[in-house]
Protein backbone atom coordinates (compact mmCIF):
# COMPACT_ATOMS: atom_id res chain seq x y z
CA UNK A 1 0.00 0.00 0.00
CA UNK A 2 1.38 3.56 -0.74
CA UNK A 3 2.18 6.04 1.43
CA UNK A 4 -1.17 8.17 0.46
CA UNK A 5 -3.92 5.47 0.88
CA UNK A 6 -2.36 4.26 4.45
CA UNK A 7 -3.82 8.03 5.26
CA UNK A 8 -7.30 6.95 4.44
CA UNK A 9 -10.24 8.08 2.28
CA UNK A 10 -13.15 10.64 2.88
CA UNK A 11 -16.08 12.11 1.32
CA UNK A 12 -16.13 15.54 -0.29
CA UNK A 13 -18.79 16.21 -2.34
CA UNK A 14 -20.05 13.55 -4.57
CA UNK A 15 -16.38 12.15 -4.23
CA UNK A 16 -14.86 9.58 -2.10
CA UNK A 17 -10.65 11.26 -1.74
CA UNK A 18 -7.72 10.31 -0.33
CA UNK A 19 -7.15 11.89 2.82
CA UNK A 20 -3.99 13.55 1.23
CA UNK A 21 -4.18 16.43 -1.25
CA UNK A 22 -1.96 18.99 -2.53
CA UNK A 23 -2.51 22.86 -2.15
CA UNK A 24 -1.13 24.38 -5.48
CA UNK A 25 -0.69 28.03 -3.84
CA UNK A 26 2.62 27.91 -3.36
CA UNK A 27 2.98 27.36 -7.56
CA UNK A 28 3.03 31.00 -8.30
CA UNK A 29 5.50 33.36 -7.65
CA UNK A 30 7.04 34.82 -4.39
CA UNK A 31 3.83 36.23 -1.76
CA UNK A 32 1.70 34.18 -4.45
CA UNK A 33 1.96 36.95 -7.24
CA UNK A 34 2.54 35.88 -10.44
CA UNK A 35 4.43 33.81 -12.35
CA UNK A 36 6.59 30.45 -10.82
CA UNK A 37 10.39 30.70 -10.43
CA UNK A 38 10.68 27.97 -12.52
CA UNK A 39 7.10 26.95 -14.76
CA UNK A 40 8.84 23.64 -15.86
CA UNK A 41 9.23 22.76 -12.04
CA UNK A 42 6.05 23.61 -11.22
CA UNK A 43 4.60 21.40 -13.63
CA UNK A 44 6.71 18.55 -12.78
CA UNK A 45 5.34 18.81 -9.04
CA UNK A 46 1.54 18.95 -10.51
CA UNK A 47 2.42 15.41 -12.23
CA UNK A 48 4.04 13.91 -9.71
CA UNK A 49 1.24 14.64 -7.32
CA UNK A 50 -1.25 12.63 -9.76
CA UNK A 51 1.50 10.14 -10.50
CA UNK A 52 1.86 9.44 -6.54
CA UNK A 53 -2.06 8.93 -6.07
CA UNK A 54 -2.88 12.66 -5.00
CA UNK A 55 -6.75 12.78 -6.10
CA UNK A 56 -7.79 16.25 -4.85
CA UNK A 57 -5.98 19.62 -5.77
CA UNK A 58 -6.59 22.95 -4.32
CA UNK A 59 -6.48 25.99 -6.20
CA UNK A 60 -8.06 29.22 -6.90
CA UNK A 61 -7.79 31.53 -9.98
CA UNK A 62 -6.22 34.94 -7.40
CA UNK A 63 -3.13 32.43 -6.59
CA UNK A 64 -1.11 34.77 -8.93
CA UNK A 65 -3.82 35.80 -10.35
CA UNK A 66 -4.48 32.97 -12.87
CA UNK A 67 -1.38 31.52 -12.39
CA UNK A 68 -2.12 28.24 -10.81
CA UNK A 69 -5.32 27.73 -12.83
CA UNK A 70 -3.35 27.52 -16.07
CA UNK A 71 -0.49 25.30 -14.65
CA UNK A 72 -3.14 22.70 -13.65
CA UNK A 73 -4.95 22.74 -16.61
CA UNK A 74 -0.83 22.84 -18.67
CA UNK A 75 0.20 19.70 -16.99
CA UNK A 76 -2.56 17.59 -16.22
CA UNK A 77 -5.75 18.14 -18.74
CA UNK A 78 -6.73 16.04 -19.77
CA UNK A 79 -7.84 15.17 -16.34
CA UNK A 80 -7.89 11.98 -14.82
CA UNK A 81 -11.44 11.14 -14.37
CA UNK A 82 -11.09 10.85 -10.47
CA UNK A 83 -9.52 14.16 -9.93
CA UNK A 84 -10.96 16.69 -8.08
CA UNK A 85 -10.34 19.92 -8.50
CA UNK A 86 -11.57 22.49 -5.40
CA UNK A 87 -10.63 26.43 -6.34
CA UNK A 88 -12.30 29.40 -3.79
CA UNK A 89 -13.63 32.71 -4.88
CA UNK A 90 -14.68 36.01 -2.76
CA UNK A 91 -11.29 37.75 -2.58
CA UNK A 92 -9.32 39.37 -5.54
CA UNK A 93 -5.53 40.66 -5.70
CA UNK A 94 -4.75 44.14 -5.77
CA UNK A 95 -1.73 45.44 -8.30
CA UNK A 96 0.78 45.35 -5.07
CA UNK A 97 -0.57 41.73 -4.82
CA UNK A 98 -2.90 42.75 -1.83
CA UNK A 99 -6.01 40.61 -1.00
CA UNK A 100 -9.06 42.56 -1.52
CA UNK A 101 -12.45 41.23 -0.91
CA UNK A 102 -14.44 40.24 -4.18
CA UNK A 103 -18.20 39.89 -2.93
CA UNK A 104 -19.75 41.69 -5.85
CA UNK A 105 -22.45 39.44 -7.78
CA UNK A 106 -20.76 40.80 -10.57
CA UNK A 107 -17.21 39.69 -8.95
CA UNK A 108 -18.15 36.52 -8.07
CA UNK A 109 -20.19 35.19 -11.33
CA UNK A 110 -17.02 36.17 -13.28
CA UNK A 111 -14.57 34.30 -10.65
CA UNK A 112 -16.47 31.41 -11.15
CA UNK A 113 -16.44 32.21 -14.96
CA UNK A 114 -12.54 32.70 -14.80
CA UNK A 115 -11.64 29.45 -13.14
CA UNK A 116 -13.81 27.37 -15.70
CA UNK A 117 -11.87 29.12 -18.90
CA UNK A 118 -8.54 28.62 -17.08
CA UNK A 119 -9.36 25.05 -15.67
CA UNK A 120 -10.66 24.17 -19.30
CA UNK A 121 -13.86 22.54 -17.04
CA UNK A 122 -17.82 22.98 -18.11
CA UNK A 123 -18.28 22.57 -14.35
CA UNK A 124 -16.17 23.37 -11.09
CA UNK A 125 -16.56 20.21 -8.59
CA UNK A 126 -16.51 22.14 -5.67
CA UNK A 127 -16.31 25.89 -5.00
CA UNK A 128 -15.09 27.16 -1.76
CA UNK A 129 -16.80 30.61 -0.78
CA UNK A 130 -13.72 32.66 1.01
CA UNK A 131 -15.11 35.11 3.58
CA UNK A 132 -13.22 38.26 3.18
CA UNK A 133 -14.51 40.59 6.26
CA UNK A 134 -11.53 40.23 8.15
CA UNK A 135 -7.85 39.04 6.34
CA UNK A 136 -6.61 37.14 9.54
CA UNK A 137 -8.90 35.08 10.32
CA UNK A 138 -12.93 34.53 10.80
CA UNK A 139 -14.99 37.52 11.47
CA UNK A 140 -18.94 37.86 12.01
CA UNK A 141 -21.09 39.08 9.90
CA UNK A 142 -23.64 37.74 7.13
CA UNK A 143 -22.56 35.39 4.36
CA UNK A 144 -26.26 35.46 2.99
CA UNK A 145 -25.79 37.42 0.23
CA UNK A 146 -22.66 35.97 -1.38
CA UNK A 147 -23.52 32.50 -0.96
CA UNK A 148 -27.26 32.84 -2.18
CA UNK A 149 -24.96 33.99 -5.40
CA UNK A 150 -22.85 30.91 -5.59
CA UNK A 151 -25.85 28.73 -4.82
CA UNK A 152 -27.16 30.10 -7.78
CA UNK A 153 -24.50 29.84 -9.95
CA UNK A 154 -24.84 25.81 -8.89
CA UNK A 155 -28.33 25.79 -9.69
CA UNK A 156 -27.52 26.94 -13.42
CA UNK A 157 -24.85 23.81 -13.00
CA UNK A 158 -21.68 25.90 -12.99
CA UNK A 159 -20.40 24.65 -10.13
CA UNK A 160 -20.95 20.85 -8.35
CA UNK A 161 -20.75 21.62 -4.75
CA UNK A 162 -19.95 24.58 -2.44
CA UNK A 163 -17.27 24.68 0.68
CA UNK A 164 -16.61 27.61 2.67
CA UNK A 165 -13.44 29.29 3.48
CA UNK A 166 -12.35 31.11 6.48
CA UNK A 167 -15.76 30.98 8.30
CA UNK A 168 -16.97 31.00 11.87
CA UNK A 169 -19.24 28.10 12.99
CA UNK A 170 -22.26 30.54 13.27
CA UNK A 171 -21.70 31.69 9.27
CA UNK A 172 -21.48 27.73 8.68
CA UNK A 173 -24.71 26.98 10.32
CA UNK A 174 -26.12 30.35 8.30
CA UNK A 175 -24.84 28.75 5.42
CA UNK A 176 -26.34 25.09 5.55
CA UNK A 177 -29.54 26.52 5.89
CA UNK A 178 -28.89 27.98 1.59
CA UNK A 179 -26.91 25.28 0.40
CA UNK A 180 -25.37 22.20 1.13
CA UNK A 181 -22.07 22.66 2.53
CA UNK A 182 -19.72 19.60 1.56
CA UNK A 183 -16.07 21.16 3.08
CA UNK A 184 -14.87 24.01 5.56
CA UNK A 185 -11.34 25.22 4.76
CA UNK A 186 -10.15 27.50 7.56
CA UNK A 187 -6.50 27.86 9.36
CA UNK A 188 -5.83 25.09 11.96
CA UNK A 189 -2.48 23.06 12.87
CA UNK A 190 -0.96 21.91 16.15
CA UNK A 191 -0.70 25.41 17.78
CA UNK A 192 -3.89 27.10 16.08
CA UNK A 193 -6.55 24.79 17.48
CA UNK A 194 -9.59 27.23 17.65
CA UNK A 195 -11.61 24.69 15.49
CA UNK A 196 -11.20 21.77 17.76
CA UNK A 197 -14.89 21.80 18.43
CA UNK A 198 -16.40 22.83 15.13
CA UNK A 199 -14.08 19.70 13.50
CA UNK A 200 -15.82 17.43 15.47
CA UNK A 201 -19.04 18.79 15.10
CA UNK A 202 -18.52 19.14 10.80
CA UNK A 203 -17.16 15.14 11.17
CA UNK A 204 -20.57 13.68 12.86
CA UNK A 205 -22.45 15.56 9.66
CA UNK A 206 -19.89 13.79 7.20
CA UNK A 207 -18.28 17.34 5.97
CA UNK A 208 -15.04 17.68 4.84
CA UNK A 209 -12.77 19.95 7.07
CA UNK A 210 -9.55 20.92 5.24
CA UNK A 211 -7.18 23.09 7.32
CA UNK A 212 -5.18 25.46 5.81
CA UNK A 213 -1.08 26.35 7.12
CA UNK A 214 -0.41 23.29 8.86
CA UNK A 215 2.84 24.34 10.01
CA UNK A 216 2.04 27.78 10.08
CA UNK A 217 2.09 29.37 6.63
CA UNK A 218 3.64 32.77 6.80
CA UNK A 219 4.33 32.79 9.76
CA UNK A 220 6.38 29.15 10.70
CA UNK A 221 5.26 27.33 13.39
CA UNK A 222 8.41 26.89 15.80
CA UNK A 223 8.29 24.45 18.64
CA UNK A 224 11.53 22.83 20.10
CA UNK A 225 8.42 19.89 21.08
CA UNK A 226 7.91 19.21 17.07
CA UNK A 227 11.57 19.73 16.36
CA UNK A 228 12.29 16.89 18.97
CA UNK A 229 9.28 14.54 18.15
CA UNK A 230 10.87 14.97 14.11
CA UNK A 231 13.86 13.90 15.38
CA UNK A 232 12.97 10.47 17.57
CA UNK A 233 10.45 9.11 15.02
CA UNK A 234 12.79 9.72 12.05
CA UNK A 235 10.36 12.37 10.22
CA UNK A 236 10.43 16.05 9.18
CA UNK A 237 8.35 18.71 11.50
CA UNK A 238 6.46 18.78 8.66
CA UNK A 239 5.66 15.50 8.42
CA UNK A 240 4.73 15.01 12.10
CA UNK A 241 2.45 17.93 11.75
CA UNK A 242 0.69 16.70 9.02
CA UNK A 243 0.39 13.50 10.75
CA UNK A 244 -1.31 14.33 13.95
CA UNK A 245 -3.78 16.32 11.69
CA UNK A 246 -4.69 13.23 9.88
CA UNK A 247 -4.90 11.13 13.58
CA UNK A 248 -7.01 14.59 14.64
CA UNK A 249 -10.15 13.85 13.12
CA UNK A 250 -11.49 10.93 10.29
CA UNK A 251 -13.06 14.24 8.03
CA UNK A 252 -9.81 16.05 8.24
CA UNK A 253 -8.39 16.13 4.58
CA UNK A 254 -4.95 17.65 4.20
CA UNK A 255 -3.56 19.84 1.15
CA UNK A 256 -0.25 20.58 1.55
CA UNK A 257 1.87 22.77 -0.57
CA UNK A 258 5.15 22.70 -2.19
CA UNK A 259 7.06 23.83 -5.32
CA UNK A 260 9.54 20.64 -4.93
CA UNK A 261 8.75 17.22 -6.02
CA UNK A 262 11.04 16.06 -3.03
CA UNK A 263 9.17 18.35 -0.66
CA UNK A 264 6.33 16.81 -2.21
CA UNK A 265 7.36 13.14 -1.94
CA UNK A 266 8.05 14.14 1.66
CA UNK A 267 4.82 15.25 2.52
CA UNK A 268 2.79 12.30 1.04
CA UNK A 269 4.94 10.27 2.94
CA UNK A 270 3.66 11.57 5.82
CA UNK A 271 0.54 9.11 5.39
CA UNK A 272 2.58 5.90 6.81
CA UNK A 273 3.92 8.06 9.72
CA UNK A 274 2.40 5.99 12.68
CA UNK A 275 2.28 8.11 15.92
CA UNK A 276 2.38 6.58 19.27
CA UNK A 277 -0.12 7.42 22.06
CA UNK A 278 2.62 9.13 24.07
CA UNK A 279 3.85 11.01 21.26
CA UNK A 280 0.73 12.61 20.50
CA UNK A 281 -0.33 13.85 23.63
CA UNK A 282 3.33 15.31 23.63
CA UNK A 283 2.29 17.21 20.55
CA UNK A 284 -0.85 18.17 21.83
CA UNK A 285 1.11 19.96 24.62
CA UNK A 286 2.10 22.63 21.61
CA UNK A 287 -1.24 24.36 21.52
CA UNK A 288 -1.13 24.72 25.60
CA UNK A 289 2.29 26.32 25.33
CA UNK A 290 1.36 28.53 22.75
Amino acid sequence: MSNIQQAGTFTLGSHTVKRLGYGAMQLAGPGVFGPPKDHDAALAVLREAVAQGVDHIDTSDFYGPHVTNRLIREALAPYPSDLVIVTKIGARRGADGSWLPAFSPEALTQAVHDNLGNLGLEVLDVVNLRIMFDTHGPAEGSIEAPLTVLAELQRKGLVRHIGLSNVTAAQIAQGRRIAEIVCVQNQYNLAHRGDDALIDDLARDGIAYVPFFPLGGFNPLQSSTLSDVAKRVGATPMQVALAWLLRRAPNILLIPGTSSVGHLRENLAAGELVLSDNVLSELDGIAMAA
